[in-house]
């Protein structure tokens, strides 16, 4: 099998709802509702898209986010699907379906490479995409199939992947450190407070995840 993570450029009233911020929303469809996932602080204009276009069955609030459970499925009511896409070219989504970053990131899976090729050069005829990692699965976890250790790592921002990575290269998880967070932060050209929140959301995000593994 073939995996490509993809993001895509759709406007849809989600991926407006996390763009310029570390919100994230995570959707799984079950074709008669949908459960979404919100974490980080969004508008209330998505809640009320929600509202107004299905309406909510179920829903949960805490202090870091909501999980919704919709009264109907929101893909019927949607201009941007991209199922017809994957159809036409014998491809599957592997949920959820994230939104971050202003963009719908998805993980495609395809039996045949050309499949997964024939699927890009269709979408982009439409939206704007950019492939953010692309592989062959070889290998299956007994209780997560088609599951990577990729899959099993928390989801990173845009903004925290891109912090985490550049405090890597250059060394600031060395001992002793190459670098320090205010050089770091005027190489990204953000106040050094909040590079700082950045990283440790991120440190916090990797620890929850791996400690589950020991």
């Amino acid at each position: 099998m073939h995996q490509a993570v993809l993001r895509i450029n759709s406007n849809t009233p989600y991926e407006r709802a996390t763009a310029g911020s570390d919100a994230r929303i995570e959707l799984w469809c079950n074709n008669h509702c949908d459960l979404l996932s919100v974490d980080g602080r969004v508008g209330e204009e998505v809640f009320d898209h929600i509202e107004e276009t299905v309406g909510v069955y179920n829903e949960l609030r805490g202090e870091h986010g909501r999980v919704i459970v919709t009264g109907a499925c929101l893909k019927a009511h949607s201009e941007h699907n991209i199922e017809p896409y994957l159809e036409s070219n014998n491809c599957l989504i592997v949920p959820p379906i994230r939104y971050e970053g202003g963009t719908k990131r998805v993980r495609v899976l395809a039996s045949r490479p050309e499949d997964l090729t024939n699927f890009y050069a269709e979408i982009t005829e439409t939206y704007e995409v950019h492939v953010e990692s692309k592989r062959e699965i070889t290998e299956v976890f007994a209780d997560q199939p088609v599951m990577s250790l990729q899959a099993l790592l928390p989801t990173l921002s845009p903004r925290q992947r891109e912090i985490f990575t550049l405090a890597h290269e250059r060394g600031y998880y060395e001992i002793p450190r190459e670098t320090t967070t205010t050089e770091l932060a005027d190489e990204v050209g953000i106040q050094r407070r909040t590079l700082e929140h950045h990283l440790r959301r991120t440190e916090e995000k990797l620890a929850d995840a791996f400690v589950e593994l020991l």
